[in-house]
């Protein structure tokens, strides 16, 4: 039995809509109400952190047994489209130490590393950050640059330089995807290191100035000769890092594109309650057949975006699918939020365009969702690849 099935039986449906329950009310009474304030201030505020982390918000897909949750990822899904409803910077505080970095532990660690670190993760005192992306190699873990090498019986020796690192400022524990040889016919040649923030040699850069995405912080991360016992090495193994990167993103896809349908909710919800009170001459614009057209629009994107999201969650859960539909699922809903956004623009007029109206933020915030954890142009050819061979598989 997997990490994710056993989850299955951790978080009971009854136990689950009591925590969905909370979470939404947290979002619509506590967060949406301070949006401007996250925006401006570029950050959340310290209490919504200390909530969330009370609600056990930062460790939800964590297992039981090491503090979290338990959510699998059919309910992780659910939880992220209420994410996605408000300023994506809430979600990020917590997104990476249940995704990403925290899962490359839950499926990837050893015993020893599990203990040292998922109950500090799982209860927010530890915050994880993904060190994966690089300059000229970005979707493609396979052109990483960074090296670690072996430094006798002491360890290991780690250099390089990851870009736009999610919560890199204010990481404990960076999760890090080095090259140790070259690709060869036993694996990839890519380990992965746990690297506590303050380790000599490790050194964060200026945080990034994005387009969007305001309080959600990001920024380079450079490793000088950075010295790590044998065992930071995940898993205790040198070929488990191409395979924990992978594994790790196409489950992250999935959650990005429930964040993604969330976003376009929102905006569905705005553009809706715009168009029923703006008027034109006197009439409310929603009478008009033109933006009941666009909303129209807004309606089946979000509804066909819903039941993706929830088909590949559970072909996940069942390990029917864990490649094609993640990638699937992101491709369309991270596409259909930007367009659902551009609509909800449209339908405001010049008003949407305007600074503090939330479809303003919303359409900067989710052009962002078409490129980490894997572009657009990566789905595509992992979906179209991926079935071609399975053909071609299929005809011997």
């Amino acid at each position: 039995m997997t990490t994710e099935t056993a989850a299955l039986s951790e978080v009971g449906d009854d136990d689950f809509a009591e925590i969905l329950a909370q979470t939404r009310h947290f979002i619509r009474t506590a967060v949406v109400p301070r949006e401007a304030e996250i925006l401006a201030e570029d950050r959340v505020p310290d209490d919504l952190r200390e909530q969330a982390k009370k609600m056990g918000l930062f460790g939800y897909a964590i297992p039981q047994q090491w503090g979290g949750l338990g959510l699998n990822l059919m309910q992780d899904v659910e939880l992220a489209m209420e994410f996605g409803y408000t300023s994506l910077a809430l979600r990020s505080m917590f997104g990476t130490n249940n995704g990403i970095a925290g899962q490359v532990l839950v499926g990837f660690g050893t015993e020893e590393q599990k203990s040292r670190w998922l109950e500090g993760i799982a209860s927010g005192e530890v915050v994880a950050s993904f060190a994966l992306t690089e300059s000229g190699a970005g979707s493609n873990p396979s052109g990483l640059r960074t090296r670690a090498a072996r430094d006798g019986d002491q360890g290991w020796v780690i250099t390089g330089e990851k870009r736009f690192i999610t919560n890199a400022p204010v990481a404990d524990l960076f999760v890090v995807f080095a090259r140790t040889r070259p690709a060869d016919a036993d694996g990839a040649g890519i380990a992965v290191f746990l690297v506590p923030a303050g380790t000599p040699g490790v050194e964060i850069g200026v945080k990034d100035a994005k387009m969007g995405q305001e309080g959600a912080w990001t920024s380079d991360v450079r490793f000088t000769d950075v010295r790590v016992p044998e065992t930071a090495l995940v898993g205790g193994s040198e070929d488990h890092g191409y395979r924990a990167a992978m594994t790790s993103l196409a489950r992250g896809r999935v959650h990005i594109a429930a964040l993604a349908v969330g976003a376009a909710q929102r905006v569905l919800d705005e553009s809706v309650n715009y168009a029923a009170t703006a008027t034109q001459g006197g009439t409310p614009i929603g009478t008009f057949q033109l933006v009941q057209a666009m909303i129209a629009d807004q309606q089946t994107g979000v509804m066909a975006g819903e039941a993706l999201v929830r088909e590949a969650a559970r072909k996940w859960v069942t390990e029917e699918d864990r490649r094609i539909a993640p990638s699937a699922a992101k491709l369309f809903c991270t596409e259909m939020a930007g367009q659902v956004a551009d609509l909800g623009v449209q339908i405001h007029g010049g008003t949407g365009y305007m600074r503090g109206v939330p479809v303003e933020r919303i359409y900067r915030e989710v052009r962002l969702l078409r490129l980490y954890e894997g572009t657009s142009e990566i789905q595509r050819l992992i979906i179209g690849g991926g079935l071609v061979k399975a053909a071609q598989k299929r005809m011997g």
